[in-house]
């Protein structure tokens, strides 16, 4: 009986870690205002430096670490990043000299060891018909370098987020991932710093395991959907094994450009595709033999929402197959770090709940097979609540 009560005790304290995690979660998906990096194409020519950038400027000059922070959601000055994207695109672009000002300060560019004074060129900026949505702005810098310069370096603020830097005009350009604070370092004008294969891969792992930790919510709670159906580990081998195999196809395949799917419909559908895994953990009591089909089929959808994020980076021409690779080895690695903490965490429960003091004695309260399927049930249930949400939310935008 006092062994009943105690497993009752931890369910229930149990309910309640998940839930204030459910509430955590929650809170950051409200409207998902996912950060973006910035992309900036570089050409040197006739003495002149141009700089032309695809960038969320209210993001930029609201004051958030886009370093730190995933979703402007979840940033302390959120509210001042909703005011100025509620701002009109003329507003907007009366903005822009801020923030050319704020690049200009690093400086964005620097020639034979000095600063290149940037200016405005050009400026689109796009109206919003829906104010919770992202506007990404269009912007050319322009400046002057001295007669016979060989090489510049683009440095990029503190906070911006990522800058994906590509040279245009040139055999061999340069292509590189700047993170905030970051520079580039010296990129010659005639081209010829193209990385190598190997430099390309390992330049994508990151970026791949970014995409999942800590910045894919939706294919983290889908991971661990797969983690919850079985203590076995075949199961769990046999869904990894169908969902990267899956995921790698289209992954290519949209990377390619030769399959496509608008973001509208492919994102309720991956919202979907974990409502299903979290709902059947509640009932499945192990692995059928249709589940690793059914989870193929769901990556495939998952793959082409990876391939829309690669496509944001703008994969290296002659590099396609390294970054590619290096992408997808970094979803993997990110994929098997959920599973491998999920499994710690677990263990560290089961450890801590296996004995407890009863009227001073020490007895033998639970096993894995009991704490696991505790597990199961109550974080299925809430990634398939939060799944549920997704889909009403990713539907009616």
């Amino acid at each position: 009986m006092k062994t009943a009560f105690v497993l009752l005790s931890l369910k229930l304290r149990l309910w309640a870690v998940l839930s204030t995690l459910c509430c955590g979660m929650w809170a950051s998906m409200s409207a998902a205002h996912e950060v973006v990096p910035t992309i900036a194409d570089l050409t040197v020519a006739d003495g002149t430096v141009q700089v032309a950038l695809r960038v969320n400027v209210e993001a930029q000059l609201s004051g958030i670490d886009l370093d730190v922070v995933t979703d402007t959601n979840n940033a302390e000055n959120a509210a001042d990043y909703d005011v100025l994207r509620a701002l009109g695109g003329a507003e907007v672009a009366a903005r822009v000299p801020d923030l050319v000002e704020v690049l200009n300060t690093v400086p964005l560019v620097t020639a034979a060891g000095a600063a290149v004074p940037m200016a405005i060129d050009d400026v689109n900026v796009p109206e919003v018909s829906n104010p919770e949505l992202a506007r990404i702005t269009d912007i050319v810098l322009t400046g002057s370098v001295p007669a016979g310069t060989d090489a510049v370096e683009v440095a990029w603020p503190a906070g911006a987020g990522d800058l994906i830097l590509r040279q245009q005009g040139v055999e061999a350009p340069y292509t590189g991932l700047i993170s905030g604070g970051d520079a580039s370092g010296p990129i010659a004008v005639a081209g010829g710093d193209a990385a190598s294969g190997w430099q390309t891969f390992g330049a994508y792992i990151p970026v791949g395991f970014d995409h999942i930790l800590p910045k894919g919510l939706d294919h983290i709670l889908f991971v661990l959907g797969l983690f919850f159906l079985s203590t076995r580990l075949a199961p769990l081998l046999w869904q990894v094994t169908a969902f990267t195999l899956a995921h790698t196809v289209t992954l290519a395949l949209g990377a390619l450009g030769i399959v496509t799917m608008p973001g509208s419909i492919v994102e309720p559908l991956i919202a979907a595709s974990i409502v299903y895994v979290a709902i059947e953990n509640i009932f499945a009591r192990g692995l059928n033999k249709w589940r690793p089909m059914i989870i193929f089929g769901f990556g495939l959808l998952h793959g082409l929402g990876f391939a829309s994020v690669l496509g944001e980076f703008g994969l290296p021409e002659g590099q396609f197959i390294p970054a590619l690779i290096g992408f997808n080895v970094g979803v993997e690695i990110g994929q098997l770090t959920v599973i491998a903490l999920a499994a710690i965490a677990l263990w560290l429960g089961v450890r801590a709940a296996r004995v407890s003091e009863l009227d001073g004695q020490e007895e033998t309260i639970t096993d894995y097979n009991v704490m696991f399927r505790a597990w199961s049930m109550t974080g299925s249930l809430i990634i398939a609540v939060v799944a549920i949400y997704w889909v009403i939310e990713r539907t009616l935008l």
